[in-house]
């Protein structure tokens, strides 16, 4: 069967799947899951993920779930291009610079976490954009240096990698909140990189997006 993918054309960790799958040549559906709405904690939804969360992927025998997991489904049953290098070391390393994004950086400038600062600590817009902007600055700033002396234009060299499928989200939220990016040189040439790839081009979210 074709996979299905529940998506919110907003998510980042659903951004990447849909990279991953355009850059892997793989055709699936689309279904939309809007998060404003709360339609990930339908019973629904939850039977596929128990999570609540996005993305989803239904690939007829299992619904894959958490985004680098998918990633990795996608690598191990399509080849090319790979997310990943071969070598033991070379494979931790852009591992590691996926992870400070997928891992350390995201989860807490997530939705339900700024919610949760609203619901639970009364931060207002000024507090929220706060702390939005320095959690996103502090793991930019290390993942510029992880990767200053990778050559370009990709942080995965001639091709984009998982790192890349993780920063392109990244940067856009980044963008979204008016984070400073002057500082990061490396990251945005592998995304200025990355917006001339078609198939990285076609999982914008400005393509995905519901029309009005």
């Amino acid at each position: 069967m074709t996979p299905v993918l529940y998506d919110y054309w907003r998510s980042s960790a659903a951004y990447r799947v849909r990279i991953a799958l355009g850059l892997k040549h793989v055709a699936y559906d689309r279904v939309a899951i809007d998060l404003t709405q709360g339609e990930q904690r339908s019973a629904a939804f939850l039977a596929r993920n128990p999570q609540g969360l996005l993305p989803a992927l239904d690939i007829g025998t299992a619904v894959l779930t958490q985004s680098l997991a998918i990633i990795d489904y996608l690598d191990a049953m399509h080849k090319e291009p790979p997310m990943v290098p071969s070598d033991p070391a070379a494979r931790a390393a852009v591992l590691a610079q996926a992870l400070v994004i997928a891992a350390d950086l995201h989860p807490i400038d997530n939705l339900r976490v700024l919610n949760r600062l609203t619901s639970q600590f009364g931060a207002d817009q000024a507090a929220r954009e706060a702390w939005y902007v320095h959690w996103m600055v502090e793991g930019l700033t290390a993942l510029e240096a992880m990767t200053a002396t990778v050559p370009g234009p990709f942080l995965g060299g001639d091709t984009p990698n998982l790192a890349d499928v993780c920063l392109v989200p990244q940067l856009y939220n980044a963008r979204r909140f008016s984070v400073p990016l002057d500082a990061f040189p490396r990251l945005l040439a592998a995304d200025k990189a990355a917006a001339n790839v078609a198939e990285i081009a076609a999982a914008h979210p400005d393509r995905v997006k519901p029309q009005a």
